[in-house]
């Protein structure tokens, strides 16, 4: 079985701090290239945020570091506007998709479109 995250309630999918320091303690790439609140930007400027929410388009909701971290971290893993992280499992021998509605998510199997 392959095992993705999702958000499971309206408001959209993110990772606490807390998360994303676990992430980067594993070694995870895409997690260092996160910027976090207190530290530098590109621009040199740090960053200040007054929410705990990181949300990045490539992170790659299948990767078994990140399916641990939620499991181990529970509540303590979703952002502070990001609702209800969960790990859903799905056969392996199936093309699967991420879909949403109000950042409520489901994973669909793939299958064509035309229009």
């Amino acid at each position: 079985m392959t095992e993705v995250v999702i958000n499971s309630c309206y408001g959209g999918f993110g990772l606490s701090k807390l998360a994303i320091e676990k992430l980067r303690e594993r070694g995870v790439e895409w997690a260092k290239k996160i910027i976090l609140d207190g530290e530098k930007c590109s621009n040199g400027r740090i960053l200040k945020m007054t929410s705990d929410f990181y949300f990045e388009e490539y992170i790659p909701r299948n990767d078994p570091d990140l399916v641990s971290v939620v499991k181990e971290l529970k509540e303590k893993s979703w952002g502070q506007y990001s609702a209800e992280l969960k790990v859903v499992e799905i056969p392996d021998d199936v093309e699967w998709e991420i879909e949403e509605y109000d950042g409520k998510e489901w994973i669909s199997e793939k299958h064509k479109i035309w229009k």
